[in-house]
């Protein structure tokens, strides 16, 4: 197997991933997580996660979570009720 890391840009421009931001009210990204689902050439699927440097294991663990919640539609606002 000759794995290799390397910058993942252009893969994800190439699947069209797009974010919003709101540069006029200063808005930067601070860190990313990304999951990415391979195939190999054999058809076998593995799943994979890369993220940005800086990102310690609790922000990883806590945004993985927020985006679990946020695909289930279960995510609310604080202060929102029960």
């Amino acid at each position: 197997m000759n794995e290799e890391a390397r910058p993942i840009g252009d893969v994800l421009d190439g699947l069209g991933i797009e974010a919003t931001l709101d540069e006029t009210s200063g808005e930067l990204v601070a860190g990313a997580v990304v999951l990415l689902k391979v195939i190999d050439t054999d058809g076998d699927v593995r799943l994979s996660m890369a993220y940005s440097d800086g990102l310690g294991w609790i922000e990883r663990a806590g945004m993985l979570r927020i985006a679990e919640s946020m695909e289930s539609g279960t995510s609310r606002l604080a202060g929102e009720g029960p």
